[in-house]
C-alpha cells in the first residue's frame, strides 16, 4: 500500500501511530545509508552498526523532521553525524601499536589487486581505492555528491558548511581524486608490464 507513497506520506502515517510503516522508509534508504556509513568507516561491520544506529536515531527523532529539506538530506545528516561520532569514539578506544606490530599487520594484508584480475579491470575498483586514499572530508563530500546524489546545498546542510565552501571543497576533492587515480593506474601499468 505504501510502496508508492512519498517519504512524507509514510512519515505522517508513522507519526500517526503506524510505526510498522517505518520499515518502508528503512527499505527505501538502507542502501544509501549503508554506502555512506561504509565510505566513512571503511569497515563493513562498523558500517552496519552505524546504519543501524542511524535508523534508530531517525525513528526516535522523526517528529523533529522539519520538512524544510528532503527526508533523505535529513537522514544523511544523521548518517554523517553518527559516523563522525562513531569514528571519534573508536579512535579513542583504539590501542596504539608500536611500529613493529604495525609492520607485521601491513605485511600480512592480502594483496587484493594481485588476486583478482577481473576486479582490477573495474572502474569502480580504482575509484574506491583512490577514495580510500583521500582524507575523510574529501571522501565524504565526493560520496555525498556522487553516491548519495545530494546537491551542494544539501551537502551544506548535512555537513554544516556553507554551500560555496562545499563547492570549493568538492572541486579540490575531485582534483585530489584524479591525482590518486592517475597514480594508481600508473602503478598498475608498471605492474602489468613486468
Amino acid at each position: 500500500m505504501y510502496n508508492k507513497s512519498s517519504d512524507i506520506e509514510i512519515i505522517d502515517a508513522v507519526l500517526a501511530g503506524n510505526q510498522y510503516l517505518y520499515s518502508d522508509l528503512i527499505r527505501r534508504h538502507q542502501r544509501y545509508v549503508f554506502t555512506l556509513a561504509l565510505r566513512f568507516s571503511k569497515n563493513r561491520e562498523d558500517a552496519e552498526e552505524i546504519a543501524q544506529d542511524t535508523f534508530v536515531k531517525a525513528y526516535r527523532y522523526l517528529n523533529n523532521y522539519q520538512r524544510t529539506s528532503k527526508f533523505s538530506t535529513w537522514l544523511y545528516t544523521i548518517v554523517y553525524n553518527t559516523s563522525m561520532t562513531f569514528l571519534r569514539k573508536k579512535k579513542l578506544d583504539t590501542l596504539s601499536l608500536d611500529q613493529e606490530e604495525n609492520y607485521t599487520i601491513i605485511e600480512h594484508q592480502p594483496q587484493g589487486t594481485k588476486n583478482n584480475f577481473a576486479e582490477k579491470a573495474s572502474q569502480s575498483f580504482y575509484v574506491n581505492k583512490a577514495l580510500e586514499q583521500l582524507s575523510y572530508e574529501d571522501s565524504n563530500i565526493i560520496t555525498l555528491f556522487y553516491n548519495a546524489e545530494q546537491s551542494l546545498q544539501e551537502i551544506a546542510e548535512i555537513t554544516g558548511l556553507e554551500a560555496n565552501t562545499v563547492k570549493v571543497k568538492l572541486h579540490r576533492a575531485r582534483h585530489r581524486l584524479k591525482e590518486k587515480l592517475e597514480l594508481l593506474l600508473q602503478g598498475e601499468e608498471k605492474e602489468l608490464l613486468l
